[in-house]
């Protein structure tokens, strides 16, 4: 390499002003747009299902008046898993390629359409806190000297699934022997992602000074592999069902409306590497501010 190349394609990478190109993409058929939050950026982006291919066009514009050489332009769609505390573990898990164009010239704008069909989008998109699972068409123009310039655009992938059926009553037990016994039932432990959740609670026997009573959904992601496993819980809504002190044998009726937490699809153990679970909480408080807790875990599903 000639002297302060390694320093020209560190200018080149990070600069925008430099950029030699600019790519544009367009994505076409899809069922609809979402927001999303990608390290701390907010994105709309087109939503397609597993089972619908991906069209649109990408546009590759030289800046005016420049001839951009190349070794060739190649077009993948790409599911990538980024872990953002452990890049090392980062995994592409689907790459399919299309060859645009042979060696050349770029003088002008030129657009080139694309359309990926029969390609495994079987896991549904999700963007966490330490981790995400991210679908994206790459555009990648080989050049000399290792300044290749590549840009992606991202798309979201879900899989909506029939309502689930109702199942019986689940219950939940709060206790403190001699002091404390609550049972909580509720309707159902496999919910949409708008349901709502109708159940009662009872106190069977009390106490203690009881001042508040919430019930909580609680998100935790997991994520890593082998030693380097990580769990990150926290409480993404919150719902008060009960203020002021309970007497033994009352009754407190429970509606529980998941339309207004931020929830996603459980997912299990994707590829090894990440898992999601929510977990439904109820919580008491008394009037010392001790906290008195049980969790059992619920399964969201994105539905039709």
């Amino acid at each position: 390499e000639f002297p302060g190349l390694a320093l020209f394609k560190r200018i080149v990478s990070g600069s925008k002003v430099l950029s030699p190109l600019e790519v544009d993409f367009h994505f076409t058929d899809h069922a609809g747009t979402e927001k999303v939050v990608d390290l701390d950026t907010e994105l709309i982006l087109p939503i397609y299902s597993s089972e619908s291919p991906v069209k649109g066009s990408v546009t590759i514009k030289p800046q005016p008046g420049k001839r951009v050489e190349h070794q060739g332009i190649k077009l993948e769609l790409v599911g990538a898993i980024d872990l953002l505390y452990d890049k090392a573990n980062n995994c592409e898990f689907v790459c399919v390629a299309q060859n645009l164009e042979g060696v050349g010239v770029l003088a002008s704008e030129s657009s080139y359409s694309f359309c990926f069909d029969d390609v495994d989008k079987s896991l549904q998109s999700y963007y966490g806190d330490n981790v995400s699972l991210r679908y994206f068409v790459r555009v990648s123009i080989a050049r000399p000297y290792g300044l290749g310039f590549e840009k992606t655009g991202q798309f979201i992938v879900q899989s909506p699934i029939p309502a689930p059926e109702v199942s019986s009553s689940i219950k939940m037990e709060v206790g403190i022997e001699d002091s404390l016994h609550i049972e909580f039932e509720y309707d159902k432990s496999k919910v949409s992602m708008d349901d709502v959740i109708v159940g009662k609670v009872y106190f069977l026997l009390c106490k203690i000074k009881v001042k508040h009573m919430e019930l909580q959904i609680i998100k935790r992601e997991t994520y890593g592999s082998g030693e380097n496993v990580h769990n990150d819980s926290q409480t993404i809504f919150s719902s008060e069902i009960m203020d002021g002190a309970p007497v033994r044998g009352e009754v407190i009726p429970v509606r529980l409306f998941l339309s207004g937490a931020p929830l996603t699809p459980t997912f299990r153990n994707v590829n090894n590497r990440f898992s999601v679970r929510f977990y439904l909480s109820l919580v008491l408080l008394d009037e010392e501010d001790r906290r008195y807790f049980k969790s059992t875990e619920i399964t969201v599903c994105r539905t039709q």
